[in-house]
């Protein structure tokens, strides 16, 4: 491994001898084909082969499963892992743009400009319709693209009915979002009859290439048609062998790293808590709870690397995920290599372990927790994945808290997804994760024309998964359990720790970034606490205690 005298890196814990992930059950065959015909045969289906169209399927690896039994995306998704600042010679940016304008978000692509023709909407000639559908490409309120068009007076007198129902249904015609709905409310009554016919519906409407409410019905309709399939689990695990090869992956979360400020938003936030709590310390431990690249840490220690009177010590100790190992393609050793090169630049020691186990499995012994060091740990994007009282009578994610609490760390950062799926009913979760992702994916249109191969990429890949996830699986099954900032502040007062309020300054540099963006990007502080959203959605929060 590269060294430099500033930066050492300590020997694998014993945790190493842990394996990451059991092996993974053999896949039903009938998930390579459409699960019924109605379920996955829609030329607008976002899981067909559209999007293998560069690679063939690849097996599963060893970190499909996590060892507590969830699935291999137990940390995984959305915000998962940061994109690497050390991409070397895959094209991503090099260690000279840490001190790059912030500003400065030009998106390029080294794929082609846009998604070959055939992909498109609307490449399907259909035939004259006397009474199209009201979310038919062909209807001027509706611009979603149409599945194969009926050829017959029988297949057009079936959606006669279909628009007939969901009059009665009070669905809007033309409205796809409450389209959406209704068949979440079919499904949640198990009326089973009244979903098929809505999904059908649902099917002419959404793309993978048209307006944020179409793209992301492309991925609601085939997450509610796996909870319907009793199928949710294994599609989630499907998807996850289907994943491209660590490169892409990178060059996926690198995408929306550039595009969506979120990222951004949760380690300024949490950096700047940390500078501010350490201003005077002079050995400094941290334990980050999703190590991913180790970006994070990149511009925090070139910030102490300039404090008066001299760097501190920098000790930090990175807990893995699978995902993040997949998109490094090596082990943490790969973080430690990035961490020496930030030592050398900038002229800070820094010190780096990796423990290679899952949060709910680390003990005391596994942190090497040593007397004189000023302790933080982070918690970011992860502590959703670990299970709570709901789940397991042991409670796992109190008990982490709990375990934190009695190393007595000098502060504690949680960076949130600001949702509620953790123990809401079905319908309830439905809605809530429709309008969240629908403001994600509205925010995407603002840097990523629709066209574009890498914006298809990023949806599926970075996204698609965890709606899946909270949409067709239950129990132990569903790793995405987000609850909002009131329960994560009764959870950490219950743990012991008192709130400490974000400094303004790091409000006003976050204000600064989200102009970068959007006027559309909102920030608001309340009680201490940072909420990112989009428009009048709230979408991560960010918060800090002791």
């Amino acid at each position: 491994m590269d060294s430099h005298p500033l930066f050492t890196s300590a020997p694998t814990t014993a945790a190493s001898a842990l394996s990451f992930a059991e092996p993974l059950p053999a896949i039903p065959s009938r998930l390579s084909q459409p699960v019924k015909a109605r379920s996955r045969d829609s030329p607008n289906s976002p899981f067909l082969t559209l999007f293998d169209i560069d690679s063939q399927d690849r097996p599963c690896s060893a970190s499909a499963v996590s060892p507590s039994g969830d699935s291999s995306l137990d940390s995984g998704g959305l915000f998962n892992s940061s994109p690497s600042l050390d991409r070397g010679s895959s094209g991503g940016p090099s260690w000279s743009q840490i001190e790059d304008d912030p500003c400065d978000i030009k998106f390029t692509s080294q794929e082609p400009d846009t998604i070959p023709v055939g992909l498109k909407r609307g490449v399907r000639k259909a035939p004259p319709v006397v009474n199209p559908s009201p979310y038919s490409q062909t209807n001027p309120v509706y611009r979603g693209s149409q599945p194969n068009p009926p050829h017959s007076r029988f297949l057009e007198e079936c959606r006669m009915v279909v628009r007939e129902e969901l009059l009665v249904h009070d669905v809007p015609l033309g409205n796809l979002k409450q389209l959406l709905i209704a068949c979440a409310r079919s499904l949640s009554e198990n009326n089973l009859a009244e979903f098929d016919k809505l999904v059908e519906e649902a099917r002419g409407a959404v793309s993978i290439t048209g307006e944020p409410i179409e793209r992301l019905g492309a991925y609601m309709v085939e997450a509610l048609v796996a909870r319907r399939e009793g199928s949710g689990l294994n599609i989630y695990r499907t998807l996850r062998c289907r994943e491209p090869e660590g490169k892409d992956l990178l060059s996926y979360m690198h995408t929306l790293y550039d595009i969506c400020p979120y990222l951004k938003f949760g380690y300024m936030a949490a950096n700047g808590a940390i500078a501010e709590a350490c201003r005077t310390e002079q050995r400094i431990h941290i334990v980050d709870f999703m190590i991913a690249q180790g970006t994070q840490w990149m511009t925090l220690l070139q910030a102490l690397a300039t404090r008066p009177g001299g760097p501190p010590h920098v000790r930090i100790t990175g807990i893995d995920d699978p995902v993040s190992k997949h998109a490094r393609e090596a082990g943490l050793e790969a973080v430690g290599r990035r961490l020496a090169e930030v030592s050398k630049k900038f002229g800070i020691p820094v010190e780096f372990e990796g423990v290679p186990v899952f949060a709910p499995e680390i003990t005391v012994e596994m942190l090497g927790v040593r007397p004189g060091d000023t302790l933080v740990v982070n918690f970011p994007l992860q502590l959703h994945h670990t299970p709570d009282e709901s789940v397991d009578i042991s409670n796992p994610r109190d008990g982490l808290l709990r375990l934190v609490k009695s190393l007595s760390p000098k502060l504690v950062t949680l960076v949130e997804q600001e949702s509620n799926t953790n123990t809401t009913p079905f319908l309830t979760r439905f809605v809530e994760t429709l309008n969240y992702y629908l403001a994600m994916f509205e925010s995407i249109d603002e840097l990523m024309p629709r066209d574009k191969r890498e914006r298809i990429n990023v949806e599926q890949h970075c996204l698609a998964r965890d709606m899946v996830n909270i949409i067709a699986c239950e129990g132990k099954d569903r790793a995405e359990r987000h609850e909002l900032l009131g329960k994560w502040k009764s959870r950490f007062s219950m743990a012991g720790f008192r709130q400490y309020p974000l400094s303004s300054y790091v409000n006003s540099v976050i204000k600064s970034l989200l102009g970068c963006y959007s006027p559309h990007y909102t920030l608001a502080e309340t009680d201490g606490t940072l909420l990112l959203g989009w428009k009048d959605r709230f979408l991560v929060s960010a918060s800090a205690w002791h």
